[in-house]
């Protein structure tokens, strides 16, 4: 009897192991395509650096701004005052500067008549003092008269007393002649009252309105500094106080012309009286020397 040996058929199993191989050729080659997609950002992040260093380098022109901040620290000093008179001036809209104008001018006015005035006063004291020394010691009034100054007051009364008596003549006459002189010394005395008294008047005014155009001023100047403040709507307090502020100084300034005017006012009154009562002295003596020469000549 013969065994029969089977043939072992060994090719399938090499058959049976090409797709293994092919699995684990696949899987190696899926691995490795991981790991090269891994290594992009890797050296992507190890790249970064470099742009780094050279953008470093762009910091270093910004050191020299540091001198910049001694200049930058004394600039306010040459910064104006921002709620002065000249801004004021600056500011201001056409109304406002003519206010202005007018305290100023009505300033100048007040102080020129003061000044002129009592210039005025102590030469009229003078020419009183040398009335009194000179005239009555004269022979005749047109002697006496004379001897005082061309522009003296005094001179100018005795003037019309000598020219009383000169035209008491035609219908003159039948009035007495104490009676004329009497008018005509008096008449020049009144002219002389009336000359002292000029410019009293303009004070008087300056006084009584240099306040109110002040006044006018400062409503005027806060109307259009809210109008200005309400359109940039900012109400802070370093907005409100500038204009507020400039707008107020038109009332200093109209108390700063009234007040002068006022005091320079009562204090040429007073010294206008005390030269009118030496005039007025020196007319009634007048009045009756002539009288008496004039009943010595007849």
């Amino acid at each position: 009897m013969s065994l029969t040996v089977p043939a072992v058929h060994q090719p399938r199993p090499r058959q049976a192991e090409r797709p293994l191989l092919a699995f684990a050729l696949a899987a190696a080659m899926s691995v490795g395509t991981v790991n090269a997609v891994s290594a992009q950002p890797a050296q992507a992040s190890a790249s970064a650096p470099a742009p780094a260093v050279a953008v470093a380098p762009a910091a270093s022109p910004v050191a020299p701004a540091a001198p910049s901040a001694p200049a930058a620290a004394a600039a306010p000093a040459k910064v104006e005052n921002p709620y002065g008179l000249q801004a004021l001036w600056a500011q201001s809209d056409l109304v406002a500067k003519i206010v202005l104008l007018i305290l100023v001018l009505q300033s100048l006015g007040t102080w020129y008549i003061l000044i002129v005035k009592l210039l005025d006063q102590n030469k009229m004291m003078r020419q009183a003092k040398a009335a009194a020394e000179n005239f009555w010691t004269a022979g005749t009034v047109q002697q006496g008269a004379e001897k005082l100054e061309a522009a003296s007051p005094f001179r100018f009364v005795a003037d019309a007393g000598v020219q009383a008596t000169q035209k008491h003549v035609g219908l003159l006459e039948h009035v007495p002649l104490s009676d004329w002189v009497t008018m005509s010394v008096g008449r020049a005395m009144e002219r002389v009252q009336s000359r002292m008294q000029d410019g009293l008047s303009f004070l008087a005014s300056v006084g009584s309105t240099a306040p109110f155009i002040g006044l006018f001023g400062t409503v005027w100047g806060i109307y259009h500094a809210l109008a200005r403040i309400g359109v940039s709507g900012q109400a802070s307090i370093d907005k409100v106080a500038g204009p507020v502020g400039e707008a107020l100084i038109m009332t200093a300034i109209g108390l700063a012309v009234a007040v002068p005017a006022v005091l320079g006012y009562n204090w040429l009154v007073r010294r206008n009286k005390g030269v009118m009562d030496e005039v007025r002295a020196f007319g009634a003596d007048l009045h009756s020397v002539i009288l008496a020469s004039a009943s010595k000549s007849r």
